[in-house]
């Protein structure tokens, strides 16, 4: 059993819009340690005329930092002892609790899957009801919420440098996906000395897509569990929620981030089963399902999804993922 942490959100435990290897850790942890990670969301322009009440620590944040690439504003990094470029993070969602009773979204000109369509800015803020897990629309639609962190990933490689939150990739980041709920693990290849995982962006629910830029956008805090595996290759993120396991892939055009994702999903199927290749394609073209994670970040994102009870039979080996589908079946 490791130890507990907690991270809190401030202006010295956040960056605002990038990913960079060369960010120090606010905080060192050991591999199976826990940190609960507080987040907020919102940059100053998504507050204006707030009717509720905003956390002393966004204000702080949005008075005593500034932004830089883009616009997310993630906590950490948080470093993983022992971690080096080439092994494997796994990152256990333990839990995820709303922080406040409102969140926003927001149409902006220009972006979006619509922009021709929607060409205007519209600023929405709503209540969440935290004791029903519900969210009532203005235009009088209640929905159950299932909130998650748009933001979740590790430093990207070195020679990168600075790189903006806005872009999924390799490192993870804005993935955006609405799967990665409390329950889920997400496993991450690390490109850095210490991992330096960070996260935020949070929604409280989400359609696949996130077609018009934003979800319900909110603050969230996180408890996750760290696993660190040596020597683990994974060229892409890699999730496991209660009920699936997910590839992905990030590509500007959309076909190509699909391919991607297949890809992904094959080869892990090969890793994990010892299946040949077109046995694995055949399974997938019976078995798995390719969704839209999102169109609004520059690298669109899809994500394919197989049903873990699917696999329960067919493990193989001491891949990390194969090891979890046992752990948790």
């Amino acid at each position: 059993m490791g130890r507990s942490h907690v991270l809190h959100a401030g202006p010295d435990t956040v960056h605002w819009g990038y990913f960079d290897a060369a960010l120090a850790p606010a905080l060192t942890v050991e591999s199976g340690d826990s940190v609960r990670i507080e987040s907020v969301n919102g940059q100053p322009r998504d507050l204006v005329g707030a009717p509720f009440d905003v956390l002393p620590e966004h204000r702080r944040i949005h008075e005593t930092c500034t932004p830089k690439l883009g616009p997310h504003i993630v906590t950490g990094p948080v470093a993983i002892n022992g971690a080096e470029p080439g092994d494997l993070l796994e990152v256990r969602v333990r839990e995820i609790e709303l922080r406040q009773d409102w969140g926003w979204n927001v149409i902006r000109p220009l972006r979006g899957t619509l922009p021709e369509d929607f060409p205007l800015t519209r600023l929405l803020h709503v209540p969440i009801d935290r004791e029903r897990h519900t969210t009532t629309l203005p235009f009088g639609v209640t929905l159950p919420l299932r909130p998650f962190f748009g933001v979740m990933g590790v430093a990207p490689p070195a020679a990168y440098g600075a790189i903006s939150s806005i872009e999924p990739r390799e490192h993870g980041g804005n993935i955006d996906n609405k799967e990665l709920c409390a329950g889920a693990t997400l496993f991450l290849p690390v490109h850095a000395s210490g991992a330096l995982f960070s996260a935020g962006d949070g929604h409280a629910v989400q359609g696949d897509g996130e077609v018009n830029l934003t979800a319900l956008e909110t603050s969230l805090t996180g408890l996750f569990e760290f696993h660190l595996h040596k020597a683990v290759h994974a060229p892409m993120p890699i999730g496991l929620s209660v009920t699936h396991v997910i590839t992905m892939g990030f590509d500007e055009d959309l076909d190509t981030a699909a391919r991607q994702a297949l890809r992904e999903m094959i080869a892990l199927l090969r890793e994990i089963t010892g299946w040949a290749r077109e046995d694995a394609y055949v399974f997938c073209s019976m078995a798995c399902d390719l969704h839209v994670t999102q169109m609004v970040n520059g690298e669109k994102g899809v994500h394919a999804m197989v049903d873990r009870a699917r696999l329960s039979s067919v493990l193989k080996g001491s891949h990390p993922l194969a090891v979890a589908l046992r752990r948790t079946s």
